[in-house]
């Protein structure tokens, strides 16, 4: 997912990034009520479990945007 969400970044300057290790950040880890992984985060507001196809992140990245085409 990480990979993935970093070469969605790359393609589009207004995805930002940001990739942390559960174990070494437990604060943030608590912060986002991670308690498996991957676990990602979009916009505070949306989160994913596990690792889902690209196509299903970005439609999760759309949505969190509030936007209808990428």
């Amino acid at each position: 997912m990480a990979s993935l969400a970093v070469s969605f970044a790359m393609l589009n300057p207004n995805i930002k990034v940001s990739v942390i290790e559960a174990n070494e950040y437990p604060d943030l880890a608590r912060r986002y009520d991670v308690y498996g992984v991957p676990r990602t985060v979009i916009n505070e507001s949306t989160a994913i479990e596990g690792a889902v196809p690209p196509d299903v992140l970005l439609e999760k990245i759309i949505a969190a945007a509030g936007t209808s085409t990428p």
